[in-house]
């Protein structure tokens, strides 16, 4: 067994719509993988996963490896993968891109 630590962030599923949200480093959430906050030792890992209590906005927050590449960041195993980009057999189950600031602050002051 390996003693090697790989980078973590901390992932979750907003509360009021249940989209896969990661926390960014300002302990807000943000719905694109590219915003999150990295933690590169175990006790930052730990005090990120402490930040991300906050049972008012998310559900289920927890720590995923992720490796860093030439495209940002990636998540290490296949369901984190799955959760971010949503299905890939079907186009209508697939996570809605809201990459528009007027999109996300419709979201985010939950006017749905």
């Amino acid at each position: 067994m390996s003693n090697i630590f790989k980078p973590k962030i901390v992932s979750a599923n907003d509360l009021f719509d249940g989209d896969v949200v990661y926390m960014d480093g300002d302990g807000n959430w943000s719905r694109q993988i590219a915003e999150a906050a990295m933690a590169s030792a175990p006790n930052a890992a730990e005090a990120l996963l402490a930040r991300a209590d906050q049972p008012a906005k998310v559900v289920g927050p927890y720590l995923l490896d992720v490796t860093v590449d030439d495209n940002g960041i990636q998540p290490e195993h296949f369901r984190e993968r799955f959760r971010e980009t949503g299905s890939t057999l079907n186009a209508k189950f697939a996570r809605l891109n809201r990459s528009s600031p007027l999109e996300e602050s419709a979201v985010t002051q939950g006017n749905r």
